[in-house]
């Protein structure tokens, strides 16, 4: 079966870096789109960043843009997210989805077929 396993997660100070990494099994990886989301407590899931099928496509939200860089390794059916410059409100548990579109990318995290259990992000100020 499908599986997206999420790591990399941890405590960091504000200002610090992190790179997550999502393992993909079960599915043809490049034939799919990928996708980092997160959700901090109480607040609904938001789009972070999305990669397309061969990485040549990405899309950040507005909150991360200049600060995460989201990149891709078939060869491996690896997905990155580089986090620099960490802030307070980059805090929250964030997941890899997976949506096999024929172009593209999407922001939108009901168009994800498949996604990881998260992994804990935590910066502290």
């Amino acid at each position: 079966q499908v599986q997206l396993v999420e790591s990399g997660g941890a405590l960091v100070q504000t200002g610090g870096s992190l790179r997550l990494s999502c393992a993909a099994s079960g599915l043809t990886f490049s034939t799919y789109a990928m996708g980092w989301f997160r959700q901090a407590p109480g607040k609904e899931r938001d789009f972070v960043a999305a990669i397309s099928r061969r990485g040549s496509v990405t899309s950040y939200a507005d909150s991360v843009k200049g600060r995460f860089t989201i990149s891709r390794d078939n060869a491996k059916n690896m997905v990155y997210l580089q986090m620099n410059s960490l802030k307070a409100e980059d805090t929250a548990v964030y997941y890899c989805a997976a949506d096999q579109r024929v172009s593209g990318i999407a922001r939108t995290g009901s168009t994800y077929e498949y996604w990881g259990q998260g992994t804990q992000v935590t910066v502290s100020s």
